[in-house]
């Protein structure tokens, strides 16, 4: 998705300002054409009755700081579900990207994260941060297929 700003005509490449532009388009799509929300891409995220409003309140924030010259501070706030650590392990790991500690803390259907992370001994660069950031963003998304379902 590109997005420009009409005042300067500059590309919108903040994924969080991507993501709350989203939810703001599926938000009026719902409250404004009620019958678009069977053909929405989420498939069946909602379920059969689909939602009255998506809670923005849980969308998926992440961050990356320099933690010193050696590592990175990884931030991730998502919804929480079973297994959610485990799979952000998994995806952090996928792109060799080394976990060296972390927290985990939920409040109610927020999961909170926190990676101390490095690449090669180093700090995570701006290029791979944006990897790193966008695969998540991507699987965290992604609707879930049950392997009994099919």
């Amino acid at each position: 998705m590109e997005l420009f700003f009409r005042s300067t005509g500059r590309k919108v490449d903040d994924p969080e300002l991507l993501e709350a532009i989203r939810l703001t388009i599926i938000n009026n799509l719902l409250q404004y054409h009620p019958e678009s929300s069977s053909q929405l891409a989420m498939g069946i995220a909602f379920g059969v009755e689909p939602p009255k409003q998506v809670d923005v309140d849980i969308a998926t924030r992440i961050k990356v700081k320099d933690d010193g010259p050696d590592r990175s501070l990884f931030l991730v706030e998502t919804a929480d579900r079973p297994g959610l650590l485990v799979d952000l392990v998994k995806i952090i790991t996928d792109i060799n990207i080394s976990v060296e500690s972390g927290e985990f803390d939920t409040e109610g259907l927020l999961a909170k994260a926190k990676f101390h992370v490095s690449y090669k001994g180093e700090a995570i660069s701006r290029p791979l941060q944006l990897v790193l950031g966008n695969s998540l963003r991507y699987f965290l998304r992604r609707p879930s297929t049950e392997e009994a379902s099919f």
